[in-house]
């Protein structure tokens, strides 16, 4: 049996569950668990002991891109799980700012990843560009090439509080598992597109089927013509489930279960899903 648990949700259920806007997922085979992602850092510790979960377990932590709602927790995490290698794409930890008034800029890159105050002896840090399997039949996709002309990184991010840089979100990555019936998906915010995304997957994977799709698309300004693709490319994979919350925004969610009547699902922080394997 195949676990996901959502421990970090703009959203949460739950007797003593906290919701803030980031993700984190807890995957469980069986025989590896994996934490990716670690929202702000003001949920993760309290409602991973709230659902029984034992991070010190990780056998790897996965960081989908360098931004504070995915990575704000990480200090914590590795201290929970000393053990635990982390990976991530060398550019997460480049300083990242959105705007589109320099007199107004926003930071949304941490100190401590910035500082890479992660790397030290003991701990196993993997900078990654390219797919990895981060624990057995477990991957992290490194980095996803854009050969679409109609997804952007969904914002107007930058690398300099000038707002002088874009930021093209390269370290933007994915999180993908085999299961018999096909593979699980997730998103961090798939900055990169997650037609580029899952396009990217199927080349990875031989064409496998889609199973489920999860995580943060980042379609809240999306234009009508990347929706529509959006829509087309979801319908071409034929997802048994679909769960997109976090940054995809909620006329895109709202779209997205009008097109996928019955495959469409809440998720909150947590929320645990199984799959018989």
């Amino acid at each position: 049996m195949i676990s996901l648990t959502i421990l970090v949700e703009n959203t949460a259920r739950g007797a003593g569950i906290l919701g803030e806007h980031g993700l984190s997922f807890w995957i469980d085979t069986g025989a590896h668990r994996v934490l990716f992602d670690t929202g702000q850092g003001m949920a993760l510790i309290h409602n991973a002991a709230r659902l029984g979960i034992d991070l010190s377990l990780a056998d790897a932590i996965v960081l989908s891109h360098g931004h504070f709602d995915h990575v704000g927790g990480l200090e914590a995490a590795l201290t929970a799980a000393p053990r635990a290698p982390l990976f991530l794409h060398p550019r997460a930890v480049e300083p990242k700012f959105i705007g589109t008034d320099p007199a107004a800029t926003r930071r949304i890159s941490t100190t401590y990843v910035e500082t890479e105050s992660f790397l030290h002896d003991e701990r196993q840090v993997i900078f990654t560009r390219e797919p990895c399997e981060v624990a057995p039949g477990v991957w992290a996709t490194g980095q996803i090439p854009r050969t679409n002309d109609f997804e952007d990184t969904g914002g107007p991010f930058f690398l300099d509080p000038a707002l002088t840089r874009p930021d093209p979100l390269l370290d933007d990555q994915a999180f993908y598992l085999s299961t018999s019936q096909g593979i699980i998906v997730i998103c961090g915010c798939a900055h990169a597109g997650v037609v580029n995304t899952l396009s990217h997957i199927a080349r990875l994977t031989g064409d496998a089927p889609v199973r489920a799709l999860f995580g943060g698309l980042h379609l809240e300004n999306a234009s009508v013509r990347r929706m529509e693709e959006t829509v087309r490319a979801l319908r071409a994979c034929q997802p048994h489930q679909i769960g997109c919350c976090h940054c995809t925004g909620l006329a895109a969610i709202r779209r997205l279960w009008d097109e996928f009547p019955g495959v469409c699902l809440q998720v909150y922080a947590g929320r645990r899903l199984e799959f018989a394997d």
